[in-house]
C-alpha cells in the first residue's frame, strides 16, 4: 500500500509500475495533465481507450469516494471500456466487484465507483457529483446525450474527457475541437502511432480510399462525400444580420 501511495504522485510511474502499461509521450501526456477539460481527437488503434481506463483507474485509487461515469453510443462501447478498467485493477490486485445498483460498473473498497452507461439520452440523468466524465466515441454519441451528460458534473466541478475519431463537421466532438480556448486538445495520427506499421498504413489507405483514411487514421474532420456542399461553404453563406424569413 506504501508503494501504491509512493507512485500515485506519479501517475506514468505508477501506472508503469502497477498496471504494467508502458505509455508512449503522448498518452503520457494524458495522463499526468491535470486540466479539467481533454479532447483526444486520434488515430484509430493509437490507444484512446486504454490510456484513459488507466487514467480512470489511477484517480479511482489515489482519491476515495470518486465518481467516474464513463458513456459511448452504445452499452457494448462502454463495456469495452470498462473491461479495460476491470483488467488494469487486477493488474494491481484488486478484485472488480459492481456496485449493486448499475449493471455496468465497478466498485472500489475506497468507496470509488466507475459506472458505464450507454449513449441514449433516457438512460444518463439520475446521476450527480460526477468527478470525471468519460465520453467514448464521441462523435458517435447524440448531441442531446453529452448536453445532457454535462450537468452531472456541476456539484463536484468535475473533469471532462472526449476521445473519438472524427465523424464529419458536425456534431458536438467537432465544436469542441473547433470552438473557443478552455480544452487541452490532443490530435495524434496514425503515422504518429509507433505501435502502427507504416506498411499498414499504407495499405489501409489503399484498401479505404482517401475520404476514410483522412478520417481514421488522420484525424480530419472530412465532410461526407454524399453532401452537395460543404459545411464552410454553408457556413459563409450565413449572415447573423439579416433576419431568418421563418
Amino acid at each position: 500500500m506504501q508503494l501504491d501511495l509512493l507512485n500515485a504522485v506519479d501517475p506514468a510511474g505508477w501506472v508503469r509500475r502497477r498496471l504494467k502499461f508502458d505509455p508512449d509521450p503522448h498518452q503520457e501526456a494524458i495522463l499526468t495533465s491535470t486540466h479539467k477539460r481533454i479532447l483526444l481527437n486520434c488515430s484509430r488503434q493509437w490507444g484512446k481507450s486504454t490510456v484513459t481506463a488507466a487514467k480512470a483507474v489511477h484517480r479511482a485509487r489515489k482519491y476515495p469516494g470518486q465518481l467516474i461515469v464513463a458513456m459511448g453510443p452504445s452499452g457494448r462501447q462502454t463495456g469495452e471500456l470498462i473491461r479495460k478498467m476491470e483488467d488494469f485493477l487486477r493488474r494491481c490486485g484488486v478484485k472488480p466487484r459492481n456496485d449493486g445498483s448499475n449493471e455496468i460498473s465497478i466498485e472500489l473498497d475506497n468507496r470509488s465507483r466507475i459506472v458505464g452507461l450507454p449513449g441514449g439520452e433516457g438512460n444518463i440523468r439520475g446521476f450527480s457529483s460526477v468527478n470525471l466524465l468519460i465520453v467514448d466515441e464521441a462523435a458517435r454519441v447524440p448531441d442531446e446525450s453529452y448536453r445532457a451528460a454535462r450537468p452531472m458534473m456541476a456539484v463536484a466541478n468535475g473533469d471532462l474527457l472526449l476521445l473519438s475519431t472524427p465523424l464529419g463537421k458536425r456534431g458536438f466532438f467537432y465544436d469542441e475541437w473547433t470552438g473557443p480556448a478552455g480544452w487541452l486538445r490532443l490530435q495524434v495520427r496514425g503515422e504518429d502511432c509507433p505501435r502502427i506499421p507504416r506498411d499498414f498504413l499504407a495499405d489501409e489507405h489503399s484498401s479505404l480510399g482517401d475520404f476514410w483514411y483522412r478520417q481514421e487514421y488522420c484525424c480530419e474532420f472530412v465532410d461526407n462525400e454524399t453532401q452537395l456542399f460543404s459545411r464552410d461553404i454553408i457556413q459563409c453563406s450565413l449572415d447573423k444580420d439579416i433576419e431568418p424569413l421563418f
